[in-house]
């Protein structure tokens, strides 16, 4: 922690201003200092007031993260402590909010008697998102704010508020210039008008109607949308207890709740996917301190589905971007594409038209590559073959100016074979967007062999900007995600073979915590994308072996929505699977073809089989150098496969179950049906024979 002010006094009003950048983390020091300052504006006879303040950008941003799981976290003052003495005392304390003040942060502030905020200010509670509660008073506090109701809202979403949407209580006054000001000119007006001291715990949360018939319903509510999740129900209990009972006795209760959400698997990997968050952006041999290119314009070559989504992100960046497609049709039937996506945006309120407009404006459409060669970077959404890429990298190294980023879209194919169809493989690495790119959290940076230190650190800085979760992959066929997505579904395939239906499979699953099935996630994606893939293999003798009965479904013209029909078939209109007695039929005679008695096959077998192989594959690409780290694996699939949170990741649910119950599961599964394609990844069965874990 740099410098920190404890202490000043102005017109009378004693100032201790929070500086522990970035983000005012609570940390000891800063916990020692708040405390000091407090003291000494008691115990200053020239002293009238008090106010507690941060800086423009951040009042508190809640815990000091680098003190987790460290003795630092409980040493005295605690939070509880200082939260205590600045409510007790008998001069006013104002807490000056700027730029946020968020779970600890605005905890500390809910002590304070009163609340002054910047426009804009983001206020919020957000401990639900890392499996845990309010644990320094928040839940006792904010109903008597705001209200029960609204409390319970805010603090089971974790959403932030700003002062001009926050409901009533929560800010006493909306600040017009100058934070620290405004802060003391309040101070002083308390003081002046001998308003009393609001102290939230005396008072009673404010609530109409009948208390015992909404906490029941909203048990209901939370406990159908919180699926897996353990903290919304137990936030529905601290806030019945805030209306109940006294305030000590509620936050003794509140205590108690946090206590046990703070061990369980659930907030252990919230925790860990939040930290994971913040360990993917270092590259151990890419220092902080390399120079980036600054990606002031871009070029997309390819208006389908993807380069047009591709080109909505860079919009919504705000980086003006070209879309290059050698086809006028194409060229504006992907324009059209965009414009109506961003009218749908509209229609839900979420960007205004004058928004949307200023967005379209920075897409321009382009039909020949001169008109791209001074973009800053250009990327390729071409059709997923070696040749076609080959060619377009080839006519790249033509036509852009030096020092521009070459990137592939490629989700699978070498990006080093890619990067050899240039003259400058150190400017060529790989981004690959996850369909719909505008709206999908994962960027998948691929760097090839070549790829060079700048280039890399460009691209990182530049999944920031566009808002992703960017995550070196090393060079092999389907980088991190799709490589291991394939034993994944592999197994999805197999377990039809022996009995279950498609819809058991993803239904197993989907309970488990998936966001989709494995079925109807390939549905929505289109069947033939994976089939290309399959055919492209044929031949190779280290391909992997499948079910042959998914091409069948394909041979048929079955992809999916699309189509209106896949593994499951679609009412127009309608995108819910519904299971097709013709694919019922076509399983049953690939089985009998092959010699398969079906069996009974259970859920739990189901969701052990498909998640052990993510991780067994993952342990491979972590062995290979593909990955960076176990935490990396976790986040491809946090950010971009729907994998639920409150597992952590198929790395940490691993480590989770134990090492050991994984190998001995899949030392099990070989010997049953397509054993040939079980075998330990040797990590595994070194790291569980150690009794080591992954992360």
């Amino acid at each position: 922690m740099s410098e920190v002010i404890p202490y000043a006094v102005r017109d009378g009003i004693a100032v201790i201003t929070m500086h522990n950048p970035p983000v005012n983390g609570l940390g000891h020091p800063l916990r020692v200092a708040i405390m000091d300052g407090l003291e000494q504006a008691s115990a200053d006879a020239a002293v009238q007031a008090v106010v507690v303040i941060g800086s423009e950008k951040a009042f508190s941003g809640g815990a000091d993260i680098s003190e987790f799981n460290t003795p630092k976290a409980g040493m005295a003052p605690t939070l509880h402590q200082i939260i205590d003495t600045l409510e007790a005392m008998r001069k006013p304390v104002v807490a000056a909010i700027g730029g946020f003040a968020m779970g600890g942060g605005l905890e500390l502030a809910l002590g304070c008697h009163y609340r002054v905020a910047a426009p804009g200010a983001q206020l919020a509670l957000p401990e639900v998102k890392l499996g845990i509660l309010p644990g320094a008073g928040g839940t006792q506090r904010l109903p008597r704010a705001i209200g029960a109701e609204a409390a319970l809202d805010l603090m089971v979403s974790g959403n932030p508020v700003t002062p001009e949407r926050a409901p009533q209580g929560l800010v006493d006054e909306i600040v017009q210039g100058s934070l620290l000001d405004t802060a003391v000119g309040f101070a002083g007006k308390l003081v002046a008008e001998k308003r009393p001291l609001r102290r939230l715990r005396d008072e009673k949360p404010a609530f109409a109607g009948d208390a015992a018939a909404f906490f029941a319903a909203a048990k209901d509510r939370v406990a159908r949308q919180s699926r897996g999740y353990p903290a919304p129900p137990k936030i529905v209990a601290c806030v019945e207890a805030a209306v109940t009972m006294p305030f000590d006795e509620g936050r003794k209760f509140e205590r108690a709740r946090f206590e046990e959400l703070v061990v369980t698997p659930e907030s252990k990997a919230m925790r860990h996917a939040f930290f994971g968050e913040r360990a993917i952006d270092k590259i151990p041999d890419v220092p902080k301190d390399t120079p980036t290119i600054d990606v002031k314009s871009a070029a997309i070559i390819g208006a389908g589905t993807m380069g047009g989504g591709i080109a909505m992100a860079f919009a919504n960046a705000g980086i003006p971007v070209r879309l290059l497609d050698v086809s006028r049709d194409a060229l504006e039937r992907g324009i059209g594409v965009i414009r109506k996506n961003y009218a749908g945006t509209v229609e839900k309120g979420r960007l205004s038209q004058a928004e949307v407009d200023k967005r379209m404006a920075l897409i321009q459409p382009a039909l020949s590559y001169e008109e791209i060669r001074d973009c800053d970077l250009v990327l390729e959404a071409v059709f997923e073959r070696m040749a076609l890429k080959r060619e377009v990298f080839g006519r790249l190294d033509e036509v852009m100016k030096p020092g521009a980023i070459l990137a592939t879209n490629t989700s699978a194919l070498d990006v080093n074979e890619i990067a050899a169809s240039t003259r400058r493989p150190e400017s060529v690495l790989g981004l690959h967007f996850f369909s719909p790119a505008n709206v999908m959290r994962l960027l998948e940076i691929v760097r090839g062999a070549k790829t060079s230190k700048p280039v890399l650190a460009s691209a990182m800085k530049l999944s920031k900007r566009l808002r992703k979760v960017g995550i070196v992959a090393g060079v092999c066929d389907g980088f991190i995600g799709n490589r291991m997505l394939e034993e994944y579904l592999r197994q999805a395939y197999f377990l039809v073979d022996e009995g279950a239906a498609p819809q058991d499979v993803d239904r197993a699953l989907e309970e488990w915590g998936m966001a989709m099935g494995p079925f109807a996630m390939l549905d929505m994606a289109g069947q033939d994308i994976g089939w290309a893939v399959r055919k492209r293999r044929q031949g190779d003798p280290r391909a992997r072996r499948y079910s042959a009965w998914i091409d069948r479904v394909c041979e048929l013209g079955r992809f999916g929505q699309k189509t209106g029909a896949g593994v499951y078939r679609y009412e127009k209109g309608d995108r819910t699977p519904q299971p097709d007695p013709e694919i019922a039929k076509l399983i049953e005679g690939y089985r009998k073809e092959t010699g398969v008695t079906p069996r009974a096959v259970s859920a739990e077998e189901i969701v052990e089989r498909c998640i052990f192989a993510l991780a067994n594959e993952g342990a491979r690409i972590l062995e290979e150098g593909i990955a960076l780290r176990a935490v990396d694996i976790d986040m491809v699939y946090l950010a971009g496969y729907g994998f639920p949170v409150y597992r952590g990741g198929p790395m940490f649910y691993a480590d989770t179950v134990g090492l050991e119950r994984v190998l001995s599961s899949i030392e099990r599964f070989a010997k049953g049906y397509r054993g040939e394609c079980w075998q330990a990844a040797p990590l595994l069965a070194k790291l569980a024979a150690a009794g080591k874990t992954f992360n």
